[in-house]
């Protein structure tokens, strides 16, 4: 599977600091697209969260993910590249 496009929202923020800095949407062998995944700044850097619900409990749970931990590694490493393309603009 391959990804095709990945489009950045950056998440403009004028009262300091929030953790979440984008959304992305990525594209998948020009056929699939997924909406709604998001760039956050945790303790140890930057993170993609999958996109997620609430469910009955009040706990979140992923909708869509990647199953093998090296196809995650690879989308995080293609939407982080982007999203400091994106930043960069301004």
């Amino acid at each position: 599977m391959t990804i095709t496009d990945v489009r950045i929202r950056v998440v403009k923020n004028t009262e300091g600091e929030l953790k979440l800095k984008a959304y992305a949407d990525v594209t998948f062998d020009d056929c699939f697209v997924v909406h709604g995944l998001k760039i956050i700044e945790g303790q140890n850097g930057l993170f993609i969260a999958m996109p997620s619900k609430k469910i009955g409990n009040g706990e979140f749970k992923d909708i869509v993910h990647p199953i093998q931990p090296e196809f995650r590694n690879h989308i995080t490493e293609v939407i982080l590249k982007k999203y400091e393309e994106e930043k960069n603009k301004d």
